[in-house]
């Protein structure tokens, strides 16, 4: 755990005690901070008070003597509409941050790469962490993946932080400046919570303008709002910025042609790899994750080649196009990381006969970005509260059910996938929707997909 001693001796509140608020509770009462609590559940109520915080309903809280307010990452800042605690919190004018800006006023010294983006950000961050590991470093690995950034480990001579940020995170943490910060690609998310995917992405730029001038941006340049945002870098006399590209020959920064990892930062495009040795980065999706990763890394780890051998041996990401079992001639994959459309092509794109289990709670767009993919998909399993509008969006293209659980689903998906005389189908949990309908996260419902693969006798698939 790190101590957050920024706060001795002075008032602090925490409002959300989920795992980002427990921390902070935690880091703050070591520092030495009087620390007020509230959420709504009665368990995480308890556990911070056994943490040593002192529970208090947010109205009863004494606002004028609160030095600051550390607000969990889903509470609504900004939209659609401040939460009432933020607005009280402005009209005493106290401020508003999160555990993220309580790691950056505590960790000064030591290296931290810092991850954004809209997918991809959850493997390029494991990536980034497994090649610091395998070079020798202390790679702390956590964030908005993992373990809260301040329930990592305290640095030693050789620690580099790794922190996957959110972009909640980024609005509550102004006084962050990573070392190296990594923006994947953008695209249509979370709007309900910036008003616009204009500010969304203003958001996840702002964490690139904070980096140190020492250190360096790298930026994923396939889609026009990251473009854009490159071009903006590269124009204020910032940090270096390295861009990086899939399909396009870059004259300077990073690019993959045809699988193949390509570095052109500092002179002649040299060959450094050829990705498909990286069994478990499969796809083009994974090609950028890993030339995000590569060029991430350079400024750690000198010799390429401890980079590339790091890459081969990726072990994957759980949650995402993760490997769960084999029944037979069935596999299972369980992507539930895949909580937008976007995400979520990115597996489907990786078959080509697909059982596909999707639903929860859908984004704006539901499924329809995914029509060019229909043709991979033999047949639908539909649960959650987006199943209706998925049924509509699939009617007539792909024969769909309506499952309604995800137990129901896995067991009619892998009893028709193995009736097939396809000879490689895959069973893919790919919600393309959030999870919060029938599950508290995204880990709980991979989770649960994994438990009920392994409940299947043989012959139900």
């Amino acid at each position: 755990m790190i101590t957050v001693t920024a706060f001795a001796g002075r008032t602090v509140a925490v409002f959300g005690l989920a795992r980002s608020g427990l921390s902070s509770v935690r880091a703050l009462k070591a520092g030495g901070a009087e620390v007020l609590a509230w959420d709504d559940n009665d368990a995480l109520r308890e556990a911070a008070r056994e943490a040593g915080a002192k529970l208090q309903m947010w109205p009863e809280w004494p606002w004028d003597r609160l030095a600051a307010v550390i607000l969990s990452p889903g509470v609504p800042l900004t939209h659609p509409k401040p939460h009432d605690v933020v607005v009280r919190a402005r009209e005493w004018d106290v401020e508003v941050i999160g555990d993220i800006e309580l790691f950056a006023r505590t960790v000064t010294d030591t290296p931290v790469i810092a991850i954004t983006g809209t997918n991809g950000k959850s493997t390029t961050t494991a990536l980034i962490g497994h090649i610091l590991k395998q070079a020798g470093y202390d790679a702390q690995v956590g964030g908005n993946i993992g373990q809260p950034a301040l329930a990592l480990a305290e640095p030693s001579a050789k620690t580099i932080y790794v922190l996957e940020i959110s972009s909640y995170q980024v609005d509550l943490s102004p006084g962050l400046a990573a070392n190296v910060a990594v923006l994947t690609n953008v695209t249509p998310d979370h709007i309900d919570r910036h008003g616009s995917l204009e500010n969304y992405a203003a958001v996840k730029m702002a964490l690139l303008r904070r980096t140190k001038t020492s250190g360096l941006n790298v930026v994923g340049i396939d889609d026009s709002h990251c473009s854009a945002i490159f071009t903006q870098l590269t124009s204020n006399g910032g940090p270096p910025c390295a861009p990086v590209s899939v399909g396009k020959v870059l004259g300077r920064g990073f690019f993959v042609l045809d699988g193949q990892l390509y570095d052109a930062q500092h002179e002649r495009a040299a060959k450094v790899m050829d990705l498909a040795t990286a069994a478990h980065l499969p796809g083009a999706h994974n090609w950028q994750n890993a030339a995000l990763a590569y060029a991430a890394t350079k400024p750690y780890v000198s010799a390429p080649a401890t980079i590339t051998a790091a890459i081969v041996s990726f072990p994957g990401l759980a949650h995402r196009i993760e490997d769960v079992g084999r029944i037979g001639k069935v596999r299972f994959v369980n992507d539930s990381k895949a909580t937008n459309a976007d995400a979520a092509e990115r597996a489907l794109v990786c078959f080509d006969d697909i059982w596909w289990i999707a639903g929860g709670r859908p984004k704006a767009g539901g499924i329809v970005p995914l029509e060019p993919h229909f043709s991979r998909i033999r047949k639908a399993y539909l649960i959650g509260e987006a199943a209706g509008e998925f049924a509509v969006t699939l009617e007539g293209k792909v024969d769909a059910v309506m499952s309604g659980t995800l137990e129901a689903a896995v067991a009619a998906a892998a009893a028709d996938a193995a009736k097939s005389h396809l000879p490689a189908p895959v069973v893919l949990l790919s919600p393309a929707c959030a999870s919060f309908d029938q599950f508290k996260d995204f880990e709980s419902r991979g989770d649960a997909f994994r438990t009920l693969v392994a409940k299947l006798k043989p012959e139900a698939a």
